[in-house]
């Protein structure tokens, strides 16, 4: 199965800041919407974040309006997620995935069910 895989997660204190990055090698991201999710320990996986095919659309959750940013580049087929001013309940492992239909209306739903080709994540901790 195609996937996708994220970086750029790591330790970092309060306030601070975190770029993830969401790639893939084996096909191409261009005609994709993609979303971040996280999933905290003992608790479900919710999206964080989404943006459209060309970028001209993107969606956030209330818990980081303000301080994420979602962005990509289809040159390097790569969608990123600009993390500031982390607060400890940040703390998550980040997953990005491929929305599975074209109508970004549908994608808004965050459900694990219109999205595939998930990543294996990656872990951000924020704490002292």
């Amino acid at each position: 199965q195609l996937q996708l895989v994220e970086s750029g997660g790591g330790l970092v204190q309060p306030g601070g800041s975190l770029r993830l990055s969401c790639r893939a090698s084996e096909f191409t991201l261009d005609y994709s919407h993609i979303a971040w999710f996280r999933q905290a320990p003992g608790k479900e996986r919710v999206g964080v974040s989404l943006i459209s095919s060309r970028g001209g659309e993107t969606y956030y959750a209330d818990s980081v309006t303000g301080r994420f940013t979602i962005s990509r580049d289809n040159g390097r087929n790569t969608v990123y997620l600009q993390m500031n001013n982390l607060k400890p309940e940040d703390s998550a492992i980040y997953y990005c995935a491929a929305c599975r239909t074209v109508l970004y209306r549908t994608c808004l739903n965050l459900g694990d069910a219109e999205y595939g080709s998930w990543g294996q994540g990656t872990q951000v901790t924020v704490g002292s």
